[in-house]
């Protein structure tokens, strides 16, 4: 039989797939605070051409609309722009290549480059990677283009885990367990997906590696009770996660590879999920209700120096630490969730969206700057990206079926 603290763990792993749209008295009067001041550059590609085949010009297409969505560039004419990039996009022997020289016209210097070359049905991939090499090489920045968001999703009668590019295109179902699947993130090696399933009837950790056709799994855990919240370490060896097996949920870290287990918590009257590691791989971040309601701890990777972080909102829940430091969480406020981010060391803290809705389940990209969630109301639920520095929020899934738990890829 399932036990209270039982039930909140599970809460934590699949409250988005199980809540429904509440309505709300008035909008929530929660103030949302953008960090402001990414002065982005003006960029020009009319120098940039392309032959007469379709992909050629789908890719230059593409890759106009990842430079806007970095969030770092507008493109612009000639005579204003700071940058100037010249090249080509051609199709030769069934591949699609691409070519571009990228000048920084504030200093008359060449600061890029590069060509690639893929099959013509990965056109997308190639017009994304030019385009995190010209972010990189322009801003000094990571860029997003080629990395991917994964998410539980309903198009079937199951809710299976779906992998898409972060422009949301090349949906792709990578699990066919027909059953519940929760809580999907991604191993830092940008290959594997680490998840639990509901398939044998238990909830069971396993790890999926999207590399291959059809992807292959593999099992990860086979505690009793609950196995939930599994998040790889930065460097791919370890994960946290949190069990069950001793009574109420406490976290654990656990050698990849092997079933041996460090307890980090011990808490007989609380439980703990939702861990996320520091980038260094020193601390993690979770969840508790040790204070009667869940909010945010931080403990080291041996579950010592424990301290609360967060006491504004009845509830802070789904905390995500990103490469630059900030840990991003759901934060309920007069009633609703919202997407709220906070600094570790010095507990100052701001939230990003203020609507009659819920946003939860934050997820950061490799740039330290957007993030991905998911957005609930009026029954149903989509993930959404959202720019911290100010951009316009894009809703990345498709209009059918529901979307939760996204998991951005670090690379």
């Amino acid at each position: 039989m399932m036990n209270k603290r039982s039930g909140f763990l599970l809460m934590c792993a699949v409250a988005a797939m199980l809540m429904a749209g509440i309505a709300c008295d008035g909008q929530a009067e929660t103030i949302a605070i953008r960090k402001r001041g990414a002065q982005k550059s003006l960029i020009n590609i009319a120098g940039l051409t392309v032959d007469e085949s379709r992909f050629s010009a789908a890719c230059r297409a593409v890759l106009t609309a990842d430079l806007e969505r970095s969030g770092w560039f507008t493109v612009s004419p000639p005579d204003t722009a700071a940058f100037a990039v010249v090249g080509n996009f051609g199709e030769m022997d069934g591949n699609v290549f691409g070519r571009c020289v990228v000048t920084d016209r504030t200093k008359d210097k060449v600061v890029l480059k590069e060509s690639f070359r893929r099959p013509v049905n990965e056109f997308r991939k190639l017009a994304h990677e030019l385009a995190d090499a010209i972010v990189f090489a322009a801003r000094g920045v990571p860029g997003i283009a080629s990395s991917r968001i994964a998410m539980i999703g309903t198009l079937s009668e199951a809710k299976e885990i779906y992998v898409c590019d972060s422009d949301g295109h090349n949906m792709t179902r990578v699990t066919h367990d027909r059953s519940i699947s929760v809580s999907p993130r991604w191993n830092p090696n940008g290959h594997e997906i680490v998840y639990t399933s509901f398939r044998t009837s238990f909830p069971y950790i396993y790890a999926i590696d999207v590399r291959t056709d059809p992807p292959k799994r593999t099992q990860l855990t086979k505690f009793p009770g609950l196995n939930m919240s599994a998040a790889i370490s930065p460097d791919s060896r370890e994960m946290a996660l949190s069990l069950s097996k001793d009574g109420n949920p406490d976290l654990y870290r656990m050698r990849l590879g092997s079933t041996d287990l460090t307890r980090l918590t011990r808490t007989p009257n609380a439980a703990e999920a939702s861990p996320s590691w520091s980038p260094d791989g020193k601390y993690l971040v979770f969840v508790s209700d040790t204070p009667g309601r869940p909010h945010l701890y931080i403990c080291d990777r041996n579950g010592d120096s424990l301290r609360r972080i967060t006491f504004e909102g009845s509830e802070n829940v789904a905390p995500a630490w990103s490469a630059g430091g900030t840990i991003a969480y759901a934060s309920r406020r007069e009633g609703r969730y919202q997407i709220c981010l906070i600094d570790p060391d010095s507990g100052e803290e701001i939230c990003l969206t203020r609507d009659n809705a819920d946003h939860e389940d934050p997820t950061w990209a490799p740039d330290g700057r957007h993030i991905a969630y998911v957005r609930t109301q009026n029954y149903r639920s989509d993930v959404y990206i959202l720019d911290t520095m100010g951009d316009a929020e894009i809703r990345l899934t498709p209009d059918k079926g529901d979307w939760y738990s996204p998991s951005w890829s670090a690379r």
